[in-house]
């Protein structure tokens, strides 16, 4: 049985937080980036949900699924 792939880290190389320790790139915490490469995947898709409930309140979500 072959091992899952890691989740890639959504960073988009626009690293810089905002008042809330979010970055406004990729819109994880600094606590979540200096975490990422130990998660499991079940941790990090869940960071990645998140992301994208930030992004969408933040009014930074370009796409929809």
């Amino acid at each position: 049985m072959q091992a899952e792939r890691p989740v890639a880290s959504p960073c988009v190389e626009i690293c810089a937080l905002d008042e809330r320790d979010i970055c406004i790139g990729c819109q994880r915490s600094a606590m979540e980036i200096s975490r990422w490469g130990r998660m499991s995947n079940a941790e990090r898709r869940a960071v990645l949900s998140q992301c994208e409930e930030r992004a969408r309140a933040a009014g930074r979500l370009l796409t929809s699924r």
